[in-house]
């Protein structure tokens, strides 16, 4: 990315409708519910998300959600966010997206995409894709992010696909309790977690990994800031000021609107920076050329 011609990096955005295959209709009833929960319509393209981005000048991580096994709706190929990130190096980034019950295949991939340098870390959510993240089902694949010391996103909190659906759409909540990552953090120190989202109702569970565990930063998309836990805030001023990332969760929430409620919610000005952009290119070890 060339950081210095963009006002902020955003490094939670999501591929949602694919330019190769056409929409898979198993997926429709959770896409309903979602636009019902997060009040959005029609959803953009990958290449429409880059434009926008690219018009606002904000670089973007972006990724897709592996949910075959839990789900069973076929994802958007993680080869097709990569080569738009290729595309568009000087301000977007390609996160992967393996669902970790694809075990040693899984494993297999993860190392293929990153060897072939088209993914820069990976996405996980442990409430769609069904699994406990200190499952050591997932190790294999952890292994391989960790060798090459990459970041990995891990979605927490409450969950916004199946809300609303009978059941929840058969989604379980009790995966994305943000403390099942402090195993993956002391079991594999060298890999970057990145807790996402306001972890509601697990806020504290969250704020308490991440200020213990050196290699543990919060991203803080998914709800307008002026909706933030007050704790959130605190740290996020505080302890924690350079472990906190912008995060929209686009196309559900739209940066504009956060970086406008972002600064009306009560961060200090000195840390403005530090969530916009700052901390993003630490945690993400991106290269800042003179």
């Amino acid at each position: 990315m060339k950081v210095n011609d963009l006002i902020a990096i955003d490094v939670h955005t999501h591929a949602e409708v694919s330019c190769r295959q056409p929409a898979d209709a198993f997926w429709q009833p959770y896409e309903d519910a979602a636009s019902k929960y997060f009040k959005v319509g029609k959803r953009p393209t990958i290449a429409e998300t880059v434009a926008y981005y690219r018009e606002r000048k904000i670089g973007l991580v972006m990724f897709t959600v592996d949910s075959e096994f839990e789900i069973g709706s076929r994802r958007i190929p993680n080869e097709e966010v990569a080569e738009a990130a290729a595309a568009n190096s000087d301000m977007m980034m390609a996160f992967a997206s393996i669902d970790p019950h694809k075990g040693k295949m899984g494993a297999r991939e993860a190392r293929a995409l990153i060897e072939a340098g088209v993914v820069k870390g990976f996405k996980f959510h442990p409430t769609v894709q069904g699994f406990f993240p200190n499952d050591r089902m997932a190790y294999d694949l952890y292994e391989v992010i960790a060798e090459h010391e990459l970041p990995a996103i891990f979605h927490s909190g409450h969950s916004g696909i199946g809300t609303g659906m009978p059941g929840g759409g058969g989604m379980r909540l009790k995966y994305s309790n943000p403390i099942h990552v402090d195993d993956v953090a002391v079991d594999f120190p060298d890999m970057t977690i990145i807790i996402a989202h306001p972890s509601w109702p697990w806020q504290d569970e969250a704020l308490s990994v991440c200020l213990h565990k050196p290699n543990v930063y919060i991203d803080l998309s998914g709800w307008s800031p002026k909706y933030f836990p007050p704790q959130l805030v605190q740290y996020a001023n505080s302890q924690l000021k350079t472990k906190m990332l912008f995060g929209s969760d686009f196309p559900l929430i739209q940066p504009d609107r956060w970086i406008k409620d972002f600064r009306e919610a009560g961060f200090k000005p000195e840390v403005h920076d530090l969530i916009l952009k700052e901390n993003a290119i630490r945690a993400l070890k991106i290269r800042v050329d003179a």
